[in-house]
């Protein structure tokens, strides 16, 4: 049986491209506060740099031994609005670029933490930090942010929704080079998670221990190839067949993780069992819905079998690993799966059947690419939406949003990589400025008050 197991897991990977996404350091920066803040950014670096000193020999190491392709290597650390809060610092620019050091010091590809949670209100540092944003991604590579504007407990802070739909436009003005590549490392959260190991909207939260790894696993080719094996049969046995998948991919999961937390010497954290896709042929969660029965994603149809392939995972990793965590369900980045991108440029997925699909997976609005000359507040409405969605259902959602300068509809955006090609996508050319002006805050919704 064991022989068995091992040859499964062997061919889950030559075929299936079943895969590690990423091994993610999470560490905490509150002993590197200074009101100093040229003592703050050394502080970090030196903290960054000591703790993840081998993280991507480590990985390497798992790789070559256990043969699991491990994707990335990544870093998350606490929100930076923190620590730079207790600066006189006027910009956090600096700190930004301080964090791009560390990480291409240690060889990691992206480092999250560029962030603020301000869901209730702004501090000193968190209106600091989001004015910060543009120039912060426009002048590094590796350092991705992230802003948390409501909750399930608090509302939605419509100030922030406002501010962060000129924060989008004024990144892809700024790197408009690279067709508004910043704004891919850029995620607005409602009820975002302290122990999310993916990018861009991973941080460390301030619950967490001092250093952790956090683990990722992706295998939409593995689930596609597992339903394959059921068609035409019920429903019932779809959604056995996808629980009995992500039991095994998420037991993968955790034994890398296990491994790497034993030999950075730091605690085992979680394992993220998001299905998420890449642009490669046989890795698109759009054709493991397409293979439940659907001619193509986006038609009547593909909500409730997305909500059957995320709920099936949930419950199967949930068996695996007594420490699920992150985020964990299935991704819709429309740039970053290549089923996507075929319904869309085949006009059968359009923004608001996303909208809906987003009631039901792991995260939201992802990797979308519009018209470059979308007014901010539009994309405020936009990110307002989301936020109502994941406050209102009490789960995570978000936008990650490309307005690419100088594009129009049915043009391609290419950011290469894991990152893939995003269709320019419709939107409704009717105005929400109104809307947003207002600012304040949407209140929690009644059932948020439990105590």
């Amino acid at each position: 049986m064991e022989t068995k197991q091992i040859l499964e897991t062997i061919r889950m990977i030559e075929e299936e491209k079943l895969d590690i996404r990423t091994i993610t350091m999470g560490i905490s920066l509150l002993d590197c506060i200074d009101s100093n803040g040229e003592k703050a950014r050394a502080n970090i670096y030196k903290k960054i740099t000591t703790y993840a000193a081998k993280l991507v020999e480590t990985g390497e190491q798992i790789e070559s031994e256990y043969g699991i392709p491990i994707i990335n290597k990544r870093i998350s650390v606490t929100p930076i609005a923190i620590i730079a809060g207790a600066s006189d610092d006027k910009d956090y620019v600096a700190f930004a670029k301080t964090l791009d050091e560390a990480a291409r010091t240690v060889g990691v590809n992206f480092i999250g933490g560029f962030s603020a949670l301000v869901e209730k209100g702004y501090t000193k540092g968190d209106k600091i930090l989001i004015q910060s944003i543009p120039e912060a991604l426009a002048q590094t590579e590796h350092v991705c942010s992230s802003v948390n504007i409501g909750s399930t407990r608090t509302g939605i802070n419509m100030d922030a929704v406002r501010d962060m739909g000129e924060v989008i436009k004024q990144t892809a003005e700024l790197t408009a080079d690279t067709q508004g590549l910043g704004c891919a490392k850029l995620v607005v959260f409602a009820n975002a998670v302290e122990d999310n190991p993916f990018m861009a909207g991973a941080f460390h939260g301030v619950g967490e221990a001092d250093c952790v790894i956090n683990v990722g696993v992706s295998g939409p080719g593995v689930v596609k190839r597992a339903i394959e094996k059921v068609k035409g049969e019920s429903f019932d046995k779809v959604a056995e067949m996808v629980k009995q998948t992500a039991f095994k991919i998420t037991r993968m999961g955790e034994l890398v993780g296990q491994v790497a937390s034993e030999r950075l010497g730091v605690p085992f954290g979680i394992v993220d069992l998001s299905l998420a896709p890449t642009p490669a042929v046989g890795d698109s969660v759009a054709h493991i819905l397409e293979e439940m029965g659907l001619e193509m994603v986006g038609t009547h149809g593909t909500t409730a079998a997305l909500a059957l392939l995320n709920d099936a995972v949930k419950k199967g990793g949930v068996m695996a690993c007594g420490h699920v965590g992150g985020l964990s369900g299935a991704f819709i980045p429309v740039s970053e799966d290549i089923g996507m991108i075929e319904a869309v440029n085949a006009g059968a997925l359009n923004l608001e059947k996303l909208e809906a699909m987003t009631a039901i997976c792991s995260v939201g609005l992802d990797m979308i690419a519009i018209p470059g000359d979308t007014p901010a507040t539009t994309i405020a409405a936009m990110i307002a939406d989301e936020a109502a969605i994941g406050v209102i259902n009490n789960k995570t959602t978000a936008v990650r949003i490309i307005p690419a300068k100088g594009t129009k509809v049915g043009d391609m955006v290419e950011f290469g990589g894991l990152l893939g090609t995003a269709p320019v996508m419709k939107i409704n050319q009717n105005s929400s400025a109104d809307f947003i002006a207002r600012g304040g805050r949407i209140p929690a919704p009644i059932h948020s008050f439990k105590n």
